[in-house]
């Protein structure tokens, strides 16, 4: 029960028992021959009516309510032949009936009660009176609207409660499932960095220590300078690794801009590995956030690690375009090499360490940036990738043609490659 009704209850307890005092009191200062009677009666209606709130069962079934307000009427019926005081407890009986009573039910007791008033009240009066009809028929009828109204109340106040919970755990599960997203999300994120960074690094690592145990035999000067390369190599991945960890700006973009750090990329490839990587910039360089110079470079980063794990290359060009014309500027990365290239229709390799992740994140993070990736390959012509970022707020960029062996961002084709 709700602070509220609480107080409403034991407004109405009091209500009667001070009507019973009045009927009683009445009745003894009147010094009325019945006046025991009178006060016998209103003690039984006044114990009646107690014994309701104290026994559980008459607020938890209709039926026990039904038997303990015919008992209360009954008692009531008794004051009112012997008192016309006892026509003031009609109105807390209509109250108390409409409560506990189903609807049509309590509006039954409720006329019943009235009617029960009226020619009691009639009796007492020696005749029937409009004055006489009135009172306890305004009462009934104020009665049934208060009540009513409360309960059409309190009905919306439940549906309102009902769908603030509702809404409360809408948005319990909205947050729950952000989160879950956002998981996915970073998941996702440090899947393509560990692959385009730390993988790549250790894949170069790996190679150069094979190179290195082939030409130990034979060639100690070279298998040296392989191990140096490694050194190296494992030397930048511990940077990258640190930098991952803490979330900053990967290091071959410290103190440089993004042509500087591709150039750099190609120079480092070509100097661990039997590729040789060449860099070209065309148009006038274009200030991009960092976030773009992030993933651009971790493009080509994949992208050449692709080459020279997979592809049997002895060349890979990697070009930096910047194109001014038109309403949608653009920059565009594109690594071409001229090794064995693979069939793009074919399903990606089952086997993590064949291949399958590569593509996949490269496309994932130019798409996330608003931008378009394109690979070109078929057996034996080599392969080219090329993605495409505008460098300023846009309409969509333009698809690129489709050709044999080419797959768009938004195809089906997977790749063979890691």
């Amino acid at each position: 029960m709700t602070p509220t009704l609480r107080v409403l209850s034991w407004c109405l307890h009091l209500l009667v028992a001070g009507l019973l005092a009045l009927v009683a009191g009445r009745a003894v200062l009147d010094a009325r021959p019945d006046a025991g009677a009178v006060a016998a009666a209103a003690a039984a209606t006044g114990a009646v009516y107690a014994a309701g709130p104290l026994i559980p069962r008459v607020a938890a079934s209709r039926r026990a309510s039904a038997v303990w307000l015919a008992v209360l009427g009954a008692v009531w019926a008794v004051l009112l032949v012997l008192s016309a005081e006892a026509v003031w407890l009609a109105f807390p009986l209509y109250l108390v009936q409409l409560h506990l009573l189903p609807r049509w039910g309590g509006l039954a007791a409720v006329a019943a009660t009235a009617v029960a008033a009226i020619t009691a009240f009639a009796a007492h009066q020696g005749g029937l009176a409009p004055a006489v009809a009135i009172g306890p028929a305004l009462g009934a009828a104020v009665a049934v609207a208060v009540v009513w109204s409360y309960q059409a109340m309190y009905r919306e106040s439940e549906k309102r409660r009902r769908l603030i919970e509702e809404l409360t755990e809408t948005r319990a599960d909205l947050a729950r499932a952000q989160h879950t997203a956002g998981v996915l999300a970073e998941r996702e994120r440090l899947a393509r960095e560990i692959h385009d960074t730390l993988a790549q690094g250790f894949s170069s690592i790996q190679l150069l220590l094979r190179a290195a145990q082939r030409a130990l035999p034979d060639r100690p000067e070279a298998a040296s300078a392989h191990v140096d390369r490694a050194r190296e190599a494992a030397a930048d991945n511990l940077a990258e690794a640190r930098r991952l960890v803490a979330a900053l700006t990967p290091p071959d973009l410290e103190g440089r801009s993004l042509p500087d750090a591709l150039e750099r990329l190609c120079a480092t490839v070509s100097e661990r590995h039997p590729l040789t990587a060449r860099f070209n910039l065309e148009g006038t360089p274009v200030p991009l956030p960092t976030a773009h110079e992030v993933e651009l470079l971790r493009i080509a980063q994949s992208a050449l690690g692709n080459t020279v794990q997979h592809a049997q290359a002895a060349r890979a060009d990697l070009a930096l375009r910047f194109t001014g014309d038109g309403a949608a500027p653009e920059a565009v990365l594109e690594v071409a090499d001229d090794g064995t290239g693979f069939d793009a229709a074919l399903p990606a390799a089952p086997d993590p360490e064949g291949g399958g992740f590569g593509l996949a994140a490269m496309r994932s993070r130019i798409r996330a940036l608003g931008g378009s990736f394109t690979v070109d390959t078929a057996p034996g012509r080599g392969t080219t990738v090329t993605a495409r970022l505008p460098v300023a707020p846009a309409a969509d960029p333009a698809a690129p043609e489709h050709g044999p062996g080419r797959r768009e961002d938004g195809g089906a084709a997977t790749e063979r490659r890691p």
